[in-house]
């Protein structure tokens, strides 16, 4: 065979057990192939920060681009872990990936739009309502998110906090602001409503899978927005499942729309609501459940055998959570997660 044939020979990638096979590009990522042929794979930050699109490969080679050690670490990948958002294939692939759902996907576009809403929930997030053009709607699941581009080829990423069937009001986001962080101290400093933003999504594989079994969502901080939009659309679908919010904070204030939520439970009569705060002080007057959010539930509920968890929030809750859920015999694969990776988290130390 000629080089020119075998250039023109993109390497296969098959993904089992549901046996759907795409073809990659040259120095394509196995993650950037699935997403552009429609392929529903697990994936979060899409920058080796969070170890959500983790698999196991069954044959075949890649190479891996920077990534940090806790999303993969050397004994993992010298196990045949793969991480597929920064995984470049060698050779043909068979992966094993539990989490290939028959659920559609939306295809991703870019879109402008019109800052509408800036409302400050607590000192430091911020609710942002952003008007779509008429002409392009955006379609997504709830639980999904978006990216902001920003000058330079920059990126920031903000799961949606509305359901679907709301987008027309506009699209909800909740930030965080860090300081210094590029984005969200233009949204607390500069940012007006009137202004123009680009946007490309929607990205991720955290949404609701069908299933009659309870759902437990755990969410810490503005890991909060996915939730609120899955919440919305079950209330919206008429959904009979039992449902549980667990949400933690370092202080009440973090908590920053339990108001909200407090106004959901009367309206959808299977939500049970537990807020937790971690780091209570005196002047808080903070009466509720304390402590690790996670570890709330599972006093509440030690065996999850039968349940099906939507974790979403800092990096350190959401790992923390899978190793003791699934200690306490939730089924691998009914964990679903969206680890919020701050630009620091995605920069630091890569191996």
């Amino acid at each position: 065979m000629s080089h020119a044939a075998s250039a023109a020979s993109p390497f296969q990638v098959r993904l089992e057990p549901s046996g759907r096979s795409y073809p990659l590009d040259d120095a394509e990522t196995v993650l950037a192939g699935g997403i552009r042929h429609g392929i529903n794979l697990p994936y979060g930050c899409k920058d080796g920060a969070c170890g959500s699109c983790k698999c196991q490969k069954l044959s075949g080679q890649v190479r891996h681009g920077p990534h940090q050690s806790k999303a993969l670490s050397e004994d993992e990948e010298a196990q045949g872990w793969v991480l597929t958002c920064c995984a470049s294939a060698l050779s043909d692939l068979v992966l094993q990936v539990q989490q290939v759902g028959s659920q559609g996907m939306f295809a991703c576009k870019k879109v402008p739009t019109r800052v509408s809403l800036l409302e400050r929930k607590s000192p430091d997030v911020m609710r942002l309502l952003l008007q779509l053009p008429a002409s392009e709607p955006l379609q997504y699941h709830a639980g999904q998110y978006i990216d902001f581009l920003l000058p330079g080829g920059q990126r920031r990423s903000y799961s949606m906090a509305c359901a679907p069937h709301r987008v027309r009001e506009g699209l909800e986001l909740h930030v965080r602001h860090m300081p210094g962080g590029l984005f969200t101290d233009l949204v607390f400093g500069a940012m007006k409503e009137r202004d123009i933003l680009r946007i490309e999504g929607p990205f991720g594989s955290f949404y609701l899978r069908d299933s009659a079994k309870p759902i437990i969502l755990l969410a810490s901080g503005t890991g909060f927005a996915p939730a609120k939009a899955l919440l919305e659309h079950l209330q919206f679908t008429g959904s009979q499942r039992q449902i549980a919010l667990y949400w933690g904070g370092r202080r009440p204030s973090d908590l920053y729309m339990d108001d909200w939520v407090q106004q959901l439970l009367p309206a959808l009569p299977t939500l049970r609501y537990v807020p937790v705060v971690s780091d209570a002080l005196a002047q808080d007057h903070w009466h509720g459940r304390t402590g690790l959010v996670h570890l709330a539930l599972l006093q509440d509920q030690p065996d999850l055998h039968m349940h099906q968890v939507y974790a979403c929030g800092a990096p350190a809750m959401v790992e923390a959570a899978r190793r003791d859920f699934l200690a306490a015999g939730l089924p691998a694969d009914e964990f679903f997660a969206d680890a919020f990776t701050s630009a620091a988290d995605k920069l630091a130390a890569p191996t």
